[in-house]
Parts: C-alpha cells; structure tokens; sequence
C-alpha cells in the first residue's frame, strides 16, 4: 500500500481514484477544483479530501492528475498551492491529461530539479475503460520512476508501457488519437453508405466485422450510430482538443496529417450543429443531416 494523491475527479478521474483505493488498496488524498466532488468521491469510497493540490500532496509517495489542457495541469503543478511545493524528494508525480509533450518536458525537468519523479501517462479506452479499471496507459520518463510508479498504475490499467523518455507518452497517445479519427470516419462514411444503400446495418456489420474492416469502433459504436444515439464515450469538445495538440505537434515535427485535418475540422462541424457534448461517433451525424 502506498499513501497516494489523486488531483482532478472529472469523468476519468473519479473512477480513476476509485480503483486506486479499492482495488490498489492505497491511502487515498483527493482534490477537485470544485470541492463538492471530492467530498462526494471520500463519502462514496473514504480516503480524505484536500482543498489545494499542495495539501493534498503532501507527504504522498505517488501524486497522480488527471485535468483538462496544459495550464490545468501547470496550475496543479507549479501554480501558487501546486502539488510540487509540497513533494517529497523521492515521490513521482504520474500525469494522466492528455497533454502536449512540451509541457510534460517542461514539468519533468522542473520535477527533476526537485528529487521529484515524473511519469509522462495519458489513457486510452474512455469513461468505460475508466469505470471498469481497464484503461490503456501510454507512459514516458525516465525507466527509474517509471518502475516504481507502473505496479500503483495497474490499479486502473490492462496495459501500461514506458515508450520513452520524457514526452513519449504524450506523443504516443496522439499517435492513438490521429488513428481513432480516422477509423470513426470511415465507420461513419461507412454506414452512411449503407443507409443510403437500403442496407440492413446490423447484418451487414455482423459481416464485415468478422473481415479486415473490423475494428473497436465498429464492435462498440455501429448499434448506437445507428439509432442516431451519441451520448457514450468521449465527447467532440474533447477530441477537438486533442487534435488541436496533434496538429500542433506535426507542425513541429514535420508529419502530414491531411485526414486528421479534414476530421478535425468535420468536429468543428458537429460542434456547430450543437454536439460539444455528443461523442466522437457524432461524425455519423454530421453526414447524415445533408
């Protein structure tokens, strides 16, 4: 058992926390910037709740986040009640965001200075994958803490791996992201087709996906594309900003991502259409409204 922290009980975090007191077994200390939710986790699975990232990090062995963007996370780092003011030289800071690696670069060296461990480590397998403890964790830093922080990682996990040194778990994840894009498009532009075919879907799905068109996406979203349903998983506000992170970095490295452009841009779309909150296989009813 470990005494460990948990910043940010959005939809991922709350679960996320969940599985690391019951299921890790650890001394769990919460924060959420709206503190009601984290009165809420601790009547729902004890532990304690803090009021700031810097007392709930104090004397922690591990100091897990999981916020919006860059500057959630800088503020629950190095902002004026951050979680860095209080660690211990010798703890590991875990971030689950999903991120920029410039900023996971920027906290490492930062933490670095400190004594302090950091564990670049964005998920995969959305609010589901996170309710049911079965997330995918994309992990960079250094192997050291790493190590030490992959045996608490796995309270949540199916899989989690070290890809690199700082930053490589963040790139890894919009490696993820640009590959999701993609597929929930041509699933959509898919079943468009065959609506419009006069195609009955779910026996041409029990087909196909049995063939090389297989995917996650298919398994788990035809039926509810289908019935013109789009409130599961990830939401488009979100995927638009990982994107925008994805874009960001290929303007940097030089990769051409012309098709995660067009998908982005297709969100903006559904955006528009009013569908911030709807998730990401709302691309299907972007064709459809035409």
């Amino acid at each position: 058992m470990a005494k460990v922290a948990f910043l940010g009980l959005g939809v991922m975090g709350y679960p996320m926390a969940g599985h690391l007191k019951a299921k890790g077994g650890h001394d769990l200390t919460v924060y959420n910037r709206t503190g009601a939710k984290a009165d809420a986790w601790v009547a729902q699975h004890g532990g304690r709740a803090a009021r700031t990232p810097k007392e709930a990090a104090a004397g922690q062995d591990f100091v897990f986040a999981c916020v919006g963007n860059d500057e959630d996370l800088r503020a629950v780092t190095i902002g004026p009640e951050g979680a860095f003011q209080a660690m211990a030289p010798g703890s590991v800071f875990v971030d689950n965001t999903t991120a920029s690696a410039d900023v996971a670069r920027e906290l490492q060296a930062k933490a670095k200075a400190l004594g302090i461990g950091f564990v670049d480590a964005p998920v995969s397998g959305g609010q589901a994958g996170a309710e049911n403890g079965v997330l995918t964790v994309m992990c960079g830093g250094e192997e050291s803490d790493y190590a030490r922080a992959e045996p608490v990682i796995m309270a949540f996990a199916r899989a989690a791996r070290r890809l690199g040194g700082p930053g490589a778990g963040q790139l890894a994840k919009m490696v993820n992201q640009i590959c999701i894009a993609g597929l929930v498009q041509g699933l959509s532009e898919g079943l468009h087709f065959a609506r419009k075919a006069g195609l009955d879907i779910e026996q041409l799905v029990d087909v196909i996906s049995k063939g090389a068109a297989g995917s996650w996406q298919m398994e788990n979203r035809h039926k509810t594309m289908n019935q013109d349903k789009f409130d599961f998983g990830f939401a488009v506000d979100w995927m638009r900003k990982d994107l925008s992170i994805c874009l960001a970095e290929a303007r940097r490295n030089g990769a051409t991502l012309p098709v995660t452009a067009a998908v982005d841009q297709f969100y903006g779309e559904v955006q528009a259409m009013g569908g911030g909150r709807w998730d990401t296989s709302s691309l299907f009813a972007r064709l459809e409204r035409k």
